[in-house]
């Protein structure tokens, strides 16, 4: 198979998940616990949004063509009680944020930009419109507020409580089989010799895969034998996806692509052009995918990052799956050799700058946990000046 550019190979992930995955099944559930799911039901309108035109501003709701002039006070109408006074000619209505807009009245003045003596103000120019949000400005009654796919945060509670939703239909989780792979690794609880490491991919990964929507099993270390990785990856396999870490590259022991390959598995690639994490594997046997990710830390976690979050999120039901990267500008120089897209640990300061973190390499824990972003280095350029901009993936 080609070696795929980083680009291509998320590419292909999207692609072959949205085109192959089958929509999960369907539950519901209450506006409480709907945070952080998939939406499996359109949303709509039940009435307009607003129900009647309404003040933006604390102030007096006016005829603009009275303006700018000396107004007579025809009344007070506060945020939930109806508009039971019309605005007559050379008349204004003290009103508060969120009022109804009184007949006759077509703008409202600010209350800061009047000066008041008794019974009257005196009102600087309006424009029609001013301050108002017309009738049914957000949404009419009927109109889709949100569409089936969109991931339910923090907004979409908000506007579904608005609507009136007090239960949400929304997607399972896909299940994720998670194994890692190797003689050295240990249980967590277990003091390791020193050519032992403890299995920290395995908990990375589920919370990886947690934060993206999916509900993670760590199976039992799968040792470095043809038998005992087979049938482990079969139990895995059960699974809407499986990631294994480890056991991917070109080493004697690495026989996890032998082993799928043996299950029937088809390959969509087995290397992108990146670092960490260029031996990453993609493929499928019958109808559950996998990811094969390479053993060392920084590159399991970051190839989650860059591709296997994606295919979580289309198995759980989402429409479509964004990398959260953004531009920033370098706090020091930085040089690479081109050819490999990097994804390396850094810091995003309070400034908005941004810092390589120096580490020793892919299996440096420490470094990929002080970071907050990853540097991300692109593949055609090789070196960036102090306050150029360069993308960052937010971790």
């Amino acid at each position: 198979m080609p070696t795929l550019t980083f680009e291509a190979a998320r590419a292909c992930v999207v692609e072959n998940v949205t085109a192959l995955r089958a929509l999960p099944q369907v539950e519901t559930v209450t506006l409480a616990d709907a945070a952080g799911r998939v939406l499996a039901s359109p949303v709509f309108a039940d009435r307009d949004w607003p129900a009647t035109p309404r003040s933006v501003r604390d102030g007096f709701a006016v005829r603009s063509s009275d303006t700018p002039g000396r107004l007579r006070l025809a009344g007070e109408i506060r945020a939930g009680e109806p508009a039971s006074a019309a605005v007559g000619i050379g008349e204004c209505i003290e009103i508060m944020t969120g009022a109804t807009i009184p007949e006759g009245a077509d703008a409202v003045v600010m209350v800061e930009h009047t000066r008041r003596e008794g019974d009257y103000i005196e009102a600087p120019a309006a424009k029609p419109g001013q301050f108002i949000n017309p009738r049914a400005s957000e949404a009419r009654r009927g109109g889709l507020l949100l569409e089936p796919g969109s991931r339910i945060g923090f907004a979409e509670i908000a506007l579904m409580a608005a609507a009136g939703c007090s239960h949400v239909s929304v997607f399972l989780r896909p299940r994720v089989a998670i194994l890692a792979t190797g003689d050295e690794i240990v249980q967590v609880h277990e003091t390791p010799l020193a050519h032992q490491i403890r299995n920290s991919n395995a908990h990375s990964l589920a919370a990886q895969v947690r934060r993206a929507g999916g509900v993670p099993a760590i199976l039992p270390v799968a040792r470095d034998t043809r038998d005992a990785t087979r049938a482990l990856i079969e139990q895995g396999l059960a699974a809407d996806l499986l990631l294994l870490s480890g056991g991917v590259s070109a080493g004697k022991y690495d026989v996890v692509e032998d082993v799928l390959a043996s299950l029937g598995a088809g390959f969509y690639f087995d290397r992108a052009l990146i670092q960490p994490g260029q031996p990453v594997v993609f493929g499928r046997v019958n109808r559950a995918f996998f990811f094969g990710l390479p053993g060392n830390p920084a590159s399991t976690m970051v190839t989650f990052e860059i591709f296997a979050r994606a295919a979580v999120e289309l198995l759980g039901g989402q429409r479509e799956s964004l990398l959260p990267l953004t531009l920033a500008p370098l706090a020091t120089p930085f040089r690479h050799k081109p050819g490999l897209t990097r994804f390396l640990p850094a810091r995003l300061d309070s400034g908005e700058t941004v810092t390589h973190i120096p580490w020793q390499g892919s299996g440096d824990v420490p470094a990929i946990a002080r970071a907050n972003v990853f540097l991300v280095a692109a593949a055609d350029r090789e070196s960036w000046e102090r306050g150029d901009l360069i993308q960052v993936l937010m971790k």
